[in-house]
């Protein structure tokens, strides 16, 4: 339990500072201070005692030197309980400080500036604020230190409760927070310098240091035998608005729902996607978010059942309605119609999460544990665009079957090893089946609907022959036979219908690859095989049997 009767504040950030002060004072605390923080509660009518007044040292080295002096860290280290601490602080007039409140230069604040120079990143380094936190947090018994605006309403109230006094508990909370700031404060600046060589910035550095705080323990993780928790500052993108308390599974599965998502927020067009064990199985777009999720449903009516939907517009309800025919575990939207929100919380075990694209970074590094260490990449924020491409058949392909490449390949990017995803375009929109064997119902369907199949396999499939290579056969395959393709080829295959016409023949399957179609994901050989319906020996005139679309090599 601490009194707290003199206060020494010097903070970067100013909130709520003068507030926060005034309360102090109605305790008669005695405030030390410094620099631009002294001024600031000097203008608002507070009095204030300078450091160098205390310490009868003026500050020096342009500021650099301050705080660095005995009678400051000798207040703040000396044991109260201790005799002969109490006896040397006498004898060298050391008056004993029992509150800091200190917040550090803003050093990442500074080097995330594209301007920012190594110069200013040294002299942004804060060396007096950490070496003043790390004295009143080893102190803690006697001492309270405050790095966050956050805290100071709580302390102040506490203090109102406890005639100016704040608990041992709360002191060891604070404390706790301050050596983990200073940490991440240091690990920032150790990056900085370590990603450095020879005075230029390396793309990955020397050291890397990650320091987050626990948002939430979770009951158990993927199996019931094992403990999790959730790190960080997830439920700054996703905010929970109904249902049961979420599991590390459900946590997964909401993160793939919204990296998929992420890709078509800007469309113009309502977006639904569906989603099970992290992997897309309908993906549609529409004028609304029903039809969008209408036609994300069609691709595979069998597996939404206790998936995951998100989407990239406000929920309605007719949605919801239609929604609630079949279990879901989470429904995630930017936000709910309020009438929609009602209708979904009268089942109580259903989540329902509000999600804010504007808080999620795209790009970044994606990290996964390995034995004694961690693999760290760039993440995948590439998006091929398919006009970009150069083309390698007779005809080019259509505006139509550009449209759905890009929606394909939007979806494709995020399904996982041996999926394969059907693009169909059904006026004026279309929509995306993503399903992880070629032998489910979008496959037969694309079957029923007589069209030539596309299956690119992963490279570790053997092939009989490369198409890079000068010997491989030019010749269209013949029934049951099978011939590689480029590993950059984005296929769109299809087949002519007796007598097709524009408005009886929705195209179809104009894309099908697995997650590493994009020529930047492939090492290897893509292998086409026909479906059960192969390629006619010669199409109509003017209804080309095979349109293909090669990336830039």
């Amino acid at each position: 339990m601490t009194k707290i009767t003199r206060a020494l504040i010097s903070v970067s950030d100013k909130g709520g500072l003068v507030e926060f002060v005034k309360g102090l004072r109605a305790f008669d605390v005695e405030i030390l201070s410094t620099g631009g923080t002294a001024k600031l509660l000097a203008d608002a009518g507070i009095p204030v005692v300078a450091v160098s007044d205390h310490t009868g040292s003026p500050e020096i080295l342009d500021g650099r030197v301050k705080t660095l002096h005995p009678k400051i860290h000798g207040g703040l280290l000396g044991r109260r309980d201790d005799p002969r601490h109490r006896e040397q602080m006498a004898a060298h007039h050391i008056a004993p400080i029992d509150m800091v409140v200190v917040n550090l230069y803003p050093f990442e604040a500074t080097i995330a500036r594209p301007d920012c120079s190594f110069d200013e990143a040294i002299e942004n380094i804060d060396i007096g604020g950490p070496s003043l936190v790390r004295s009143a947090a080893k102190n803690h018994r006697d001492v309270t230190v405050l790095v966050d605006p956050s805290d100071y309403t709580a302390v102040l109230d506490e203090m109102r409760r406890g005639n100016g006094v704040v608990s041992a508990a709360t002191n060891a909370r604070l404390a706790r927070k301050a050596f983990a700031t200073t940490a991440h404060y240091d690990g920032a600046i150790a990056d900085y310098l370590g990603g450095r060589k020879d005075g230029e910035p390396e793309h990955f550095g020397a050291t890397l240091h990650i320091g987050l705080h626990k948002a939430q323990d979770l009951r158990y993780g993927e199996n019931p035998h094992q403990d999790a928790a959730l790190y960080g500052d997830f439920f700054r993108a996703v905010e929970q608005l109904h249902g049961k308390e979420l599991s590390y599974n459900n946590i997964v599965d909401i993160d793939a729902a919204l990296s998929l998502m992420l890709e078509f927020i800007d469309d113009a067009d309502a977006c639904v996607a569906i989603l099970k064990h992290n992997t897309p199985c309908g993906v549609g777009s529409g004028a609304t978010v029903l039809e969008a999720y209408q036609r994300a449903f069609a691709t595979d009516p069998d597996s939404p059942f206790g998936g995951i939907l998100v989407s990239n517009k406000a929920w309605t309800l007719d949605l919801a309605r239609e929604v609630d025919e079949i279990f879901t575990e989470v429904l995630i939207a930017p936000e709910f119609a309020p009438e929609a929100l009602a209708f979904l919380r009268k089942k109580k075990n259903r989540r329902l999460m509000r999600w804010h694209p504007a808080a999620m970074r795209r790009g970044g590094r994606e990290i996964r544990g390995v034995f004694g260490g961690l693999l760290v990449q760039d993440a995948d924020a590439a998006m091929e665009d398919p006009r970009r491409a150069r083309v390698v058949t007779a005809r080019p392909p259509t505006a139509d079957e550009y449209a759905g490449l890009a929606f394909g390949l939007k979806v494709v990017k995020h399904v996982k090893s041996n999926a394969i995803a059907f693009v169909g375009r059904n006026v004026p929109s279309r929509w995306v089946a993503a399903r992880r064997h070629a032998s489910t119902p979008c496959m037969r369907r694309v079957r029923r609907r007589r069209v030539l199949a596309c299956r690119c396999r992963d490279p570790y499939w053997p092939a009989t022959r490369s198409s890079r290579s000068p010997t491989a056969s030019k010749k269209r395959p013949r029934p049951g036979r099978r011939r590689s393709c480029s590993p950059a080829a984005a296929c769109a295959m299809t087949t002519s219908l007796p007598r097709p016409t524009p408005s009886t023949w929705p195209w179809c399957s104009p894309a099908c690859a697995t997650s590493g179609i994009e020529a930047r994901r492939r090492r290897g050989d893509a292998r086409v095989d026909s479906a059960d319906h192969p390629a006619p020996r010669r199409a109509a005139r003017g209804a080309p049997v095979l349109a293909g679309c090669g990336a830039p090599r």
